[in-house]
Parts: structure tokens; sequence; C-alpha cells
């Protein structure tokens, strides 16, 4: 696997000025900051996975173009939003399914979050749509055990934990009595873990990430059958 430090204490810096600074006259006489020491380790980061990944699943995608890619934009879309500020003060990606796009974003991902005191990594499925949540949920209906062997890596005293919504009350359909009712009540199906900023600083970063990928593996092969998808 390629190695070799990603990120930079310049990566850091140029996200907690954009914090104090979140307009576009200064994104504008600072960008070629945020070229050189946010998105181009970004994107070699996914670059340098690609191949990791691949062992591990043939039907994710690491795809490290500025456009087009599995890096999320900088650039906010504020038109339905009160809050204004133009630019996510965060830089991340997400090595998706290949049938991600056809499906209308239901499909398990990895997850990769650069952030000022907020790093983390995680895998799963962010705001399925209703049927594809549907399926999941009955999925794990039917597959109780092999549930309880992907919930059993989070916890108080694990490494990684749930993440996203739940519902207030059970969903419509399903027993309320049910021994999993508060993993059916939930509306993402996701396990991320905190990063201390210094990993993103490693030069074996590509490979620490991959690490936990591979734990988290497990999870996104389970959601996959619940979505009928190859893993």
């Amino acid at each position: 696997m390629t190695t070799g430090t990603c990120f930079t204490p310049a990566s850091f810096a140029f996200l907690r000025a954009l914090q104090a600074h979140n307009d576009r006259a200064w994104f504008n006489a600072h960008k070629q900051d945020y070229l050189d020491h946010v998105r181009t380790p970004l994107l070699d980061l996914i670059a340098a996975l690609a191949a990791p990944l691949a062992k591990v699943s043939p039907h994710f995608v690491a795809d490290p173009r500025p456009q087009g890619g599995c890096m999320f934009r900088i650039y906010r879309d504020t038109r339905f939003s009160h809050d204004k500020r133009p630019y996510k003060e965060w830089a991340s990606f997400k090595l998706f399914h290949e049938r991600t796009r056809e499906l209308g974003g239901a499909a398990p991902l990895f997850y990769l979050h650069v952030q000022p005191g907020q790093c983390f990594v995680g895998a799963g499925v962010w705001h399925p749509q209703r049927d594809a949540l549907l399926r999941i949920r009955n999925y794990l209906v039917n597959n109780p055990a092999s549930w309880k062997q992907i919930a059993a890596l989070a916890g108080p005293r694990r490494h990684f934990q749930f993440g996203g919504e739940s519902l207030q009350r059970p969903p419509h359909g399903f027993d309320p009595a049910h021994e999993l009712i508060d993993d059916l009540r939930r509306k993402d199906f996701v396990l991320h873990c905190a990063l201390p900023d210094n990993v993103l600083l490693a030069p074996d970063l590509p490979r620490q990430v991959m690490r936990i990928y591979r734990t988290l593996a497990p999870l996104n092969d389970w959601l996959c059958g619940a979505l009928d998808l190859d893993f």
C-alpha cells in the first residue's frame, strides 16, 4: 500500500482559519492553500486506498477525481438553509458502492471526515430512502444473530459507536417487544470511531484508515445482503 503523510499541520491550520473566516472573500484569497493542503491530500488518500479497498470488496469505488469522484465538495448548498455560510468547515469523502448512483444513494459506504478536533472514520448506510430502510429492518428481523455480531462492535467499552438518528417510537409494522427494537428504531445504520488529529498526520495514514475499514467491512457486507447488493 502507498504510504506517506497525506495531511500536514497546514491542513488543520487552513480548516481552523476557515472556521473563523467563512466567507467568499477570505476563501478566494486563500484558495491555493485549500488546494495544496486540503484537497490534494484528500484526493491522494483516496487514490492510496483504491487497491487495498478492492481486496476487501471489488464493488466499492475509490475515485480520486476532484469532480465526480469520492470527495465531497467544500461548497455548501445554502439555497434552503438559514445558515448562509458558503463553505463546509471540514473535508470528507465517501468510498461508495458501485450501484450507489443507480439506487439513488441507498447503498453502504466507507467514510472519512477531517475537521480539527472532530476527525472520524465510519461505514454503513446514511439516510436510506423509505423502501431501503424497510428492507434493512426486515432483514434485521429475519437475521438477528448476524446483526448481533455486527452490533457487538459498538458499546461503551468498544472503539466504535453507532451514529445517526432513531425514531422515538417503534416503526410501524414491527413488534414493540422485539428484542432488537432499539436497533429497529434506527433511521441510519452507521458505525464510526473518532480519530485524533495526529493520526491524520502519520506517515502510515492509508494503512491505519484501511485497518478500520476492514474492521467495519462486515457491517457493509451485512447491509449489502439486506439490499440485495454484491459485496
